[in-house]
């Protein structure tokens, strides 16, 4: 037997049982049509009895009925051969459910074991060390990466930032000792009589103000 029939069933067998289904129907077939003739010969012979009996012809209306009894039995023994065929041709699909059934199974459980001895226990194992390897490789790399390089790599990041906060200190320092916006010169006295109207002081602008009284602010 080849390996193609190992492994997915036995299909001589399955050609018989189709064919042993085949020839099942055939003959339920005919037994069918000849119940069908034997019931219309019943028939038959219950009519002429009736005519015979309106002829008074008593012996001839009781052949009639003894012919019709004949077909009665014949017509009962096809029934029964007709559930005979029935019951085996039930018998006969499940035999082949389940022989189908049992070959599925055989050949799912021959596949499994094939797939199992293509992939074992340590193929995998070493599958999956390989992964791993190649996974810590790709994390060191990504690391080295974004590690800086140069002159770069020896800047500290502590000192930096030091280094920003005195800039901004310096900054802030600076712009609070900038000098105030030099004020208007004291009028000069002129004798009586001849005062003239002093000149109106200039606005400060807002920020000229608020600079102003951060400096007195800070001189106390």
């Amino acid at each position: 037997m080849s390996m193609f029939n190992k492994l997915f069933g036995k299909p001589k067998q399955e050609s018989n049982a189709l064919a042993t289904l085949d020839k099942l129907n055939e003959t339920l077939e005919m037994l069918e049509k000849k119940e069908k003739v034997l019931l219309k010969k019943a028939s038959t012979e219950v009519e002429k009895a009736k005519d015979y009996t309106r002829a008074k012809n008593k012996r001839a209306a009781i052949q009639c009925l003894k012919r019709k009894r004949l077909y009665e039995q014949q017509i009962e023994q096809l029934g029964n051969f007709q559930l005979r065929i029935h019951d085996q041709m039930i018998l006969l699909e499940g035999a082949k459910a389940t022989t189908e059934t049992v070959d599925a199974l055989r050949t799912g459980a021959a596949a499994m074991k094939a797939m199992q001895k293509a992939t074992n226990i340590d193929d995998v194992d070493k599958t999956m060390d390989e992964i791993n390897e190649q996974t810590e490789n790709m994390k060191q790399i990504q690391e080295a990466l974004s590690n800086p390089i140069g002159a770069a790599a020896d800047f500290d990041e502590d000192e930096l930032e030091a280094e920003l906060e005195e800039l901004e200190s310096a900054e802030l320092e600076e712009q609070l000792l900038q000098p105030a916006t030099t004020a208007p010169a004291a009028p000069i006295p002129v004798p009586a009589g001849r005062q003239t109207a002093r000149p109106a002081p200039q606005k400060r602008t807002a920020e000229e103000d608020e600079l102003a009284a951060l400096q007195a602010e800070m001189a106390l």
